[in-house]
């Protein structure tokens, strides 16, 4: 099947292209920019994806064509060959279409199995802050399930050092989401600010990437462990998390410390998506869960969803997304006082105990 670039896209819609070689910049937005400076749309080259933190809009590169185009998305493939068909008869065919070019930096991923062991081994190392502790447990998660979770505090130095311990462990970090190699080719991994790794793993308890939830910082709280535009790095992809056993019921969250605390706390089986818009992965992995035996989700996404327009619309994706799978649903509420499902259930508790 003929494939298509987010720069050749971009291209072929006429859209501004990225200066100086970013593979990471903003545009308007059709939904929401109404005055000619305001430029909410980002387009990631690199990921080849868009998103509108504004609005909520978001995709890969068939959406953007259908975004911009009015073409439907079912049709965008059979459109862009139509339109592509005379170039495709030359015999060099360039990989970007534009001046543009965009240095391979990263690794490929590595598989998930070396990514647990890597970052099992990483976390081996690490202790728990005890300011960090003392948030986890006021947060309903007690000393037994803190350490069975495998939280851990980033390190405030010697990053380079124990990534030389993992690599003599036999360990090969290329691939894996936050490290990367230094100018003399020695491994390290990216520590930008402090914070709680939190492990984000798959069905099967394996360690696929990690999140940090950064200290004293209001928007974009969790952010991936990720190495992306670093030598040898790797970006972090939008991986689901499973927290407790496959059940025949099971609940839909965003993030994976929410999730930890809801099946903690009520021993709930828990999907969690790293965002309301951040559905990509979700739908392989429901269909995989589904093998395993899952039959029904309810959906527990934070109460602002009620009032909220953005996360109307995340919610709004989610539920077509559920109906394309043809999984039954609901969706559980509770008292709006309380934002999360996590935050009701702590609460709760406390009262009752």
């Amino acid at each position: 099947m003929r494939r298509f670039s987010m720069l050749e896209v971009i291209s072929i819609l006429g859209l501004p292209m990225p200066r100086n070689g970013r593979s990471s910049y903003n545009i308007s937005c059709p939904y929401c920019d109404t005055k000619p400076k305001q430029k909410h749309l980002n387009i990631n080259l690199k990921k080849e994806v868009y998103r509108c933190p504004k609005c909520g809009e978001h995709g890969g590169i068939f959406d953007l064509y259908s975004l911009f185009s009015g073409v439907p998305r079912d049709k965008v493939l059979d459109d862009l060959i139509n339109r592509t068909e005379p170039h495709e008869k030359t015999e060099h065919k360039p990989k970007y279409i534009g001046s543009v070019d965009i240095p391979d930096l990263e690794s490929p991923l590595a598989d998930v199995e070396t990514r647990h062991l890597v970052y099992s081994s990483l976390l081996s190392k690490l202790t728990l802050a005890s300011d960090h502790k003392e948030n986890l447990l006021n947060r309903g998660l007690n000393e037994d399930a803190i350490a069975r979770l495998g939280y851990k505090s980033t390190p405030a130095i010697g990053m380079t050092a124990i990534a030389k311990k993992i690599a003599d462990e036999g360990l090969n970090p290329s691939g894996v989401p936050g490290f990367y190699r230094l100018d003399n080719n020695d491994w390290t991994f990216v520590n930008e600010q402090r914070g709680i790794l939190i492990p984000v793993c798959d069905e099967h308890r394996k360690i696929q990437a990690m999140q940090i939830r950064r200290d004293n910082v209001q928007k974009r709280k969790f952010r991936w462990f990720s190495s992306v535009d670093r030598k040898d790095g790797r970006h972090a992809e939008g991986w689901t998390h499973i927290a407790g056993p496959i059940r025949s019921l099971m609940l839909i969250t965003e993030g994976p410390m929410k999730a930890d605390i809801i099946h903690e706390l009520s021993g709930h089986s828990v999907i969690a998506v790293p965002g309301v818009n951040s559905l990509t992965q979700l739908k392989d992995t429901i269909i995989r869960l589904r093998e395993l035996g899952i039959r029904e989700l309810m959906t527990a996404f934070d109460m602002d969803y009620l009032t909220n327009p953005n996360v109307q619309k995340a919610f709004a994706d989610l539920s077509s997304l559920l109906g394309e799978i043809d999984i039954p649903f609901g969706t559980y509420l509770w008292n709006p006082e309380y934002k999360g499902l996590d935050d009701y259930m702590h609460a709760f508790l406390m009262r009752y105990q």
